[in-house]
């Protein structure tokens, strides 16, 4: 019996035990699991993203233009001045690059270093009047990777001034490439593609300047230096002898000409280096008094038509070329009044610094006319 006691009281302190053990065990994972309910998380570290750099006015440009085949973003640095950057297209001539203007200076032109610039600035005739250092829309825009910086010079009105530049305008119309030239009342018009040709590569070899019509303005404003070694080509009519024979001696030669087109006829294709200006949309013939009707015509009827020019031309105003050179204040009111600033006559002459925008004289080109000859309209 006494053992058997002794038997059961063990076994119940061991089944106690037991039952102590487990509660202990169930009351430790409740504590474990209410401590891991209760704890705060642990914080989560986020690596900020970098800030962006922000773009520069050019890659602005590109960014807003990146559409556009071959865009170039032309930045200007000249002193004085802040200049956006511009947008251009590579290969083609330069449209339309800005000309400064400042209050007793007298701009001097773009170039690719700040070096020939500052030269420039200090002798403008032994830099400004070089195609093989100055920068203007006669020349093919060139960038690398999709942008290009110029540097701009100024100059004196003293410097201008003893520059003494006047600009022959020269004036060319058909072409031919019989040396005895053509027959008939028009013979004078026609002059023969092999002294053209001459002609051109002795622009070329001599390296004349070649303004734009917005620089020729500015220069007749007195605020753009142009050296007395400057030449504007130019072609009435667009006809076919000079879309095949002589405008293919330019883009040969790179040398850039004006051709002045009657754009009710149509606008042709022309290659790159020929700016399409008007000839009038539909007033190249004769009115009611046997002149041009650009002397026949109220100056509204007038506007109206050098608009649908413009139009045909991409919206291009700048200058225009009167039919057989007639003109009064009546036609000069109707190219304000369409916004015209310039106008080329046939009257023969040179453009200087305070010439007539609306009346600008030319050089005119007759049959004959060889190198000899234009050396001494031109110098």
């Amino acid at each position: 019996m006494g053992f058997v006691h002794r038997h059961r009281g063990l076994v119940r302190t061991f089944a106690i035990g037991l039952v102590l053990t487990a509660t202990l065990a169930v009351a430790g994972c409740a504590t474990e699991n209410t401590d891991a309910a209760t704890s705060s998380p642990r914080p989560v570290t986020h690596t900020p993203s970098p800030t962006p750099t922000p773009l520069t006015p050019s890659e602005a440009l590109l960014a807003a233009h990146a559409d556009v085949p071959g865009a170039c973003a032309v930045s200007f640095d000249i002193e004085g001045v802040a200049l956006d950057p511009q947008l251009q297209v590579q290969d083609r001539l330069y449209d339309h690059l800005p000309i400064p203007r400042m209050a007793g200076r007298v701009f001097a032109g773009w170039y690719a270093d700040a070096a020939t610039a500052a030269s420039a600035s200090a002798d403008p005739a032994g830099h400004a009047g070089s195609p093989a250092t100055r920068v203007n829309g006669s020349r093919p825009v060139a960038c690398t990777a999709h942008q290009q910086k110029l540097y701009g010079a100024w100059t004196t009105s003293d410097a201008a001034t003893a520059a003494k530049a006047r600009v022959p305008i020269l004036m060319y119309h058909q072409f031919t490439a019989k040396p005895e030239g053509e027959q008939g009342w028009l013979r004078g018009n026609y002059s023969y593609i092999e002294d053209y040709r001459a002609q051109m590569q002795y622009i070329k070899d001599q390296s004349f300047y070649l303004p734009t019509w917005d620089e020729l303005s500015a220069f007749i404003d007195g605020a753009l230096y142009l050296p007395d070694h400057a030449v504007i080509i130019t072609d009435d009519d667009a006809d076919p002898s000079w879309l095949t024979m002589a405008s293919p001696i330019n883009e040969q030669l790179q040398l850039m000409a004006t051709s002045f087109v009657i754009t009710g006829s149509g606008v042709p294709a022309q290659n790159r280096f020929i700016l399409q200006r008007s000839h009038t949309h539909d007033m190249h013939h004769a009115g009611a008094n046997g002149k041009g009707q650009m002397v026949n015509l109220t100056a509204p009827e007038i506007a109206a038509d050098m608009t649908a020019s413009a139009t045909a031309l991409g919206g291009v105003k700048e200058v225009m070329a009167y039919p057989y050179g007639h003109n009064n204040e009546t036609s000069h009111e109707g190219l304000r009044q369409a916004g015209f600033e310039m106008a080329r006559t046939i009257e023969q002459g040179y453009v200087s610094v305070g010439s007539d925008k609306l009346t600008l004289p030319c050089v005119r080109i007759n049959y004959g006319m060889g190198v000899n000859a234009l050396k001494k309209q031109i110098g």
